[in-house]
């Protein structure tokens, strides 16, 4: 059995790095950098939008690392699938499918962004908006641009998963009958 205060703050800190993780990609992907556009000179867009998300970087790695340790974790206890119903084990595999896309696409999103950021000096790499190249963007920095747009995008729809998927999680364990819940516990 798991000492619940273990548990709860695997589940804290899972609950806090979903929100860091994603409330930061969204702001970066939908504020951010479209914000950048404000900005007259493309080289400057590129050294802002570059110093921000590598600002945010360590973060978010700690914030993905805090959601797959703190699920993982819990899939080898309470969220093991003999403790669970038959929706609760579809949602879990659903949450295990997400929890490595959030962080395949959370990885490659921080090599990328770092090879962008050195593509120029002080990150000065022209910009249209975030991951949108200027003109003027060389092709290699064009390229990784374009990649970063479509993993933002990705990790994001992997985060917003989490999150429904960590709703129905939560009301499938409210719905099922409080002695249930306690008599599953004590008996695996």
């Amino acid at each position: 059995m798991t000492n619940d205060t273990v548990a709860e703050a695997a589940r804290a800190a899972h609950d806090w790095g979903l929100a860091s993780w994603l409330g930061g990609s969204m702001f970066g992907k939908f504020a951010l950098n479209p914000s950048v556009a404000q900005i007259s000179d493309h080289r400057e867009r590129g050294k802002v939008v570059n110093a921000a998300w590598n600002g945010y970087n360590m973060i978010n790695a700690v914030s993905l690392g805090a959601v797959a340790t703190g699920w993982f974790a819990s899939r080898l206890t309470e969220t093991r699938p003999d403790r669970l119903s038959s929706r609760e084990r579809d949602l879990a595999k659903a949450k295990d499918g997400l929890t490595v896309a959030a962080l395949l696409t959370g990885v490659a999103s921080g090599i990328g962004g770092s090879k962008l950021a050195k593509a120029e000096p002080e990150g000065a790499v022209p910009i249209e908006r975030g991951t949108v190249p200027a003109e003027e963007t060389p092709k290699p920095a064009a390229r990784i641009q374009r990649t970063l747009g479509a993993l933002g995008i990705a990790n994001i729809a992997s985060g917003v998963g989490l999150v429904v998927v960590n709703a129905m999680l939560a009301q499938a364990n409210h719905s099922r009958p409080p002695l249930r819940r306690a008599l599953l516990r004590r008996s695996r």
